[in-house]
């Protein structure tokens, strides 16, 4: 019997979804309601609605070795933090790669998931879709992943701010921006210091009269260029995340903070939080220190109100004639076609057992892929996701009964609270290299430190004390990859290959025929 699986959005997450499907024999159709694929590392000019959107200047702010694809490296020669259309070029290669593309159905939206009335008996689903011309098609599948993301339906919480419907410039979301042209010479507040607010502010900076930061509980800021010129996530290793474990929270925020204190007292500059260092994803921003130093960018406490063109902090102070107000103020989720009773409450957040299937369903046969907020790159976290709901679906892994997942997820639910700062808006958080390592260990590729020290002690250094890179999950069991090994080898030439001048032919056309001839 063939077992079809119906993926929704041909974003990072639906694509590593149809090629893990792929790889377990089921037969994947993805339903995406753009043109193109890329979800939101496809730029647009004009923002869609329920759509993510992302800037014209857009830099990833993970190094190129920690978020690709753990059987597909990124050309070595494409830069260590890379421009969101280097992203988009990445992820073409790989549908091409793996012939995903042919599983795709373009300009085509799904409208509803609903359970068969036959559910208890065969687990299958109902999927009703709208092709452009707005014809609607019924399909029925054995499974559903959905991937339609977390960054579709900003938030602007306008009723927290008394006045803002007398306020006389212009005011808009983060979402909605693309570019600074349209803050030449002028006043701006942004609201709002996760990364989007930080780079709006310092993008903006270049060209507007003054930029005012409102933040309401401060940030730690690090930056992406660390010690010795390397990317600072470099340094995520093994042996590092072991310190985590033995040593005590309280030791490494000191030990973290007084790091990142002696660049830039956050106190001084107006930007420490209330929160512990580790305790919160920080801001990842070079340029932003030197644009509070500069004066470029002040830093203000939250807004009290606002009187016309005026704009009032808690500390009492004011600014006048401001112009345009940017409101980043994050996102919130939704997953519209699915029914309410697929969806289980723990929290501020959606109850998923491994953060990817909902525990009260009576057949495993919904998962979600790419909800997931951590200290990582969400694609290889989406892999690994996809991987285990692909096992899952094959038959090759079986879940706990419902209680069981049910107590897990409260579990997840306690401990998540207990170690970060959570509320409506960032109800999740995980450790990457914790979370990677328990679905690599329910789906059998979790590298064998043990084994690799009196196997290949050479790798084993590498993977021990070097970044924790996706291809240590394809060293063994099912999917192993042959090249693994080498692309780990080789994980820091590629970080220093775009960094210095090579020879004339070109190292991607170069990088790809290489690959193609030695893996394929």
């Amino acid at each position: 019997m063939v077992f079809r699986v119906a993926v929704i959005g041909a974003g990072p997450s639906g694509l590593t979804s149809i090629k893990a499907c792929l790889d377990e024999g089921l037969e994947p159709t993805c339903f995406e309601s753009s043109d193109d694929m890329g979800g939101l590392w496809k730029f647009k000019e004009v923002s869609e609605p329920n759509r993510a959107s992302i800037y014209r200047s857009l830099t990833i702010n993970i190094w190129k070795e920690m978020m690709c694809y753990s059987d597909f490296p990124i050309p070595a020669d494409y830069p260590n933090y890379m421009h969101h259309s280097k992203i988009l070029k990445y992820f073409r290669m790989y549908a091409e790669h793996f012939k995903l593309l042919e599983h795709i159905r373009f300009q085509t939206s799904v409208k509803k998931v609903t359970q068969r009335p036959d559910f208890s008996r065969t687990g299958q689903w109902e999927v009703v879709t709208e092709n452009k011309d707005g014809l609607e098609e019924r399909h029925i599948f054995e499974a559903v992943i959905c991937c339609s993301g977390h960054f579709n339906y900003p938030n602007l919480p306008l009723k927290d701010f008394p006045g803002i419907e007398t306020f006389e410039g212009h005011y808009f979301h983060s979402w909605d921006y693309k570019g600074p042209e349209d803050m030449h010479g002028k006043r701006v507040v942004v609201i709002g210091i996760g990364n989007s607010g930080g780079d709006i502010a310092v993008e903006g900076s270049r060209v507007a009269e003054q930029v005012y930061l409102s933040t309401r509980s401060g940030a730690w800021v690090i930056r992406q260029v660390s010690d010795n010129g390397e990317p600072v996530d470099r340094f995520n290793s093994r042996f590092v995340h072991v310190l985590f474990k033995v040593l005590p929270m309280s030791f490494l925020n000191w030990l973290g903070e007084k790091k990142l204190n002696a660049m830039y007292d956050h106190a001084m500059y107006g930007l420490k939080p209330k929160h512990r260092l580790f305790s919160q994803i920080p801001v990842i921003n070079d340029d932003l220190p030197f644009k509070i130093l500069s004066g470029s960018v002040l830093i203000k406490p939250n807004i009290r109100e606002i009187r016309g063109s005026t704009v009032v902090f808690d500390d009492g102070s004011a600014v006048e004639n401001v112009d345009t107000i940017v409101f980043a103020t994050g996102y919130n989720y939704d997953f519209p076609y699915l029914p309410n009773n697929a969806m289980y409450k723990s929290g501020h957040r959606v109850g998923l057992y491994k953060h990817v299937f909902p525990p009260n369903l009576e057949h495993p046969t919904l998962a979600i892929v790419g909800f997931i907020h951590s200290d990582g790159a969400i694609m290889p976290q989406a892999e690994m996701q996809a991987r285990f709901v692909a096992r899952v679906f094959a038959g090759h892994k079986k879940l706990p009964a419902n209680q069981a997942m049910i107590k897990a997820v409260e579990k997840d639910t306690k401990q998540i609270e207990k170690s970060y700062v959570v509320s409506k808006l960032t109800p999740l958080q995980v450790d990457f290299v914790e979370y990677m390592d328990d679905l690599a260990k329910d789906i059998g590729v979790r590298p064998s430190l043990l084994w690799l020290l009196f196997t290949d002690f050479p790798l084993f250094k590498r993977v021990f004390w070097g970044p924790v890179t996706a291809y240590q999950y394809r060293l063994m069991g099912p999917g192993k990859w042959i090249g693994a090994r080498k692309a780990i080898f080789t994980q820091l030439d590629r970080m220093y290959q775009p960094c210095v001048e090579v020879a004339q032919i070109n190292p991607s056309s170069l990088y790809i025929l290489l690959y193609e001839i030695k893996y394929k």
